[in-house]
């Protein structure tokens, strides 16, 4: 009898998962190819069970509560681990084949992503890689994406997310240009110097550059003399003593290794947001290997 309830309460549990995360039961229903009336009566046994209500229904719409949007994130966790237990298993039992496909902003395809890819492949030699560069969001599920790295927020909340590593920013300039123009001590000192910036390319936007003072974080947006729209030649543009700039670490890091670029403001540097990546079911071996 234990059991049964076990088994009865983890469907309810995916029921609900399935209808908060794709907005309807009719969408749920199809996903779990059953009838919508099992996925509410589902719902509804939870929802007695845990005594409490989930989901507000109307004739129109439906709408998570409090509660039900605390333990929709708990439902996910929940079911992501279970899918890994499986797909382990299943990994240790067959040499993988196929094909990853991964979307990926430029510099974190350039960078972080690129160099390992002969790795991985000598690990996985059956499995084909297809990489795609941008920085605009694609839809994961609309276009057969495996995994999705990402700096920033989920913009879907029907993905599961997963931090990698903070996204550490940093401004620098070249040691000719410091020696030449002097080295600024606090953010408001820019003011003085000549600045090159990021733009967007997904929004047209300039970066505002974060800096940490005390508990206090502040956003300039500098008066550049230079903007571009790739960071790559933001760094190569500093590297040529084109004025003071924001550059990820893992960008600038090894021009600072050589010499050709050097940290400035370092004391108020401050970590904005976070890599993170999105995956579908079968991007395990990928997600791991990260």
């Amino acid at each position: 009898m234990k059991e049964q309830i076990r088994t009865d309460r983890l469907a309810g549990i995916i029921a609900f998962a399935r209808v908060a995360s794709l907005g309807s039961y009719t969408a749920a229903a199809r996903s779990l190819s059953i009838s919508s009336s099992a996925i509410s009566k589902s719902v509804q046994r939870l929802e007695e069970r845990l005594g409490v209500t989930l989901i507000s229904r109307t004739t129109r719409s439906l709408t998570l509560t409090p509660e039900g949007l605390l333990l929709h994130e708990r439902a996910l966790r929940l079911l992501r681990e279970a899918e890994e237990f499986e797909q382990i298993a299943a990994a240790t039992r067959a040499e993988p084949s196929g094909l990853i496909k991964i979307t990926a902003p430029l510099p974190v395809g350039v960078h972080l992503i690129s160099p390992h890819l002969p790795a991985f492949r000598e690990r996985y030699p059956k499995v084909s890689v297809d990489l795609r560069l941008s920085d605009t969001f694609a839809d994961l599920i609309e276009e057969g994406i495996d995994l999705a790295i990402r700096v920033g927020h989920p913009v879907d909340s029907r993905l599961i997310a997963r931090v990698l590593a903070p996204n550490r920013v940093c401004a620098f300039a070249s040691p000719a240009y410091l020696e030449r123009r002097g080295i600024p001590t606090r953010p408001e000192d820019l003011d003085g110097h000549d600045c090159v910036n990021f733009r967007y390319q997904s929004s047209g936007q300039s970066m505002r550059w974060p800096f940490r003072t005390g508990e206090r974080v502040q956003e300039i947006l500098p008066n550049a003399g230079i903007v571009a729209d790739n960071s790559d030649a933001v760094v190569a543009i500093l590297v040529n003593g084109g004025g003071i700039g924001i550059s990820a670490t893992y960008i600038a890091g090894p021009y600072v290794a050589r010499g050709e670029l050097v940290p400035v403001l370092e004391r108020f540097r401050f970590s904005r947001k976070h890599i993170r990546h999105w995956r579908s079911s079968c991007c395990i071996l990928w997600a791991r290997w990260l």
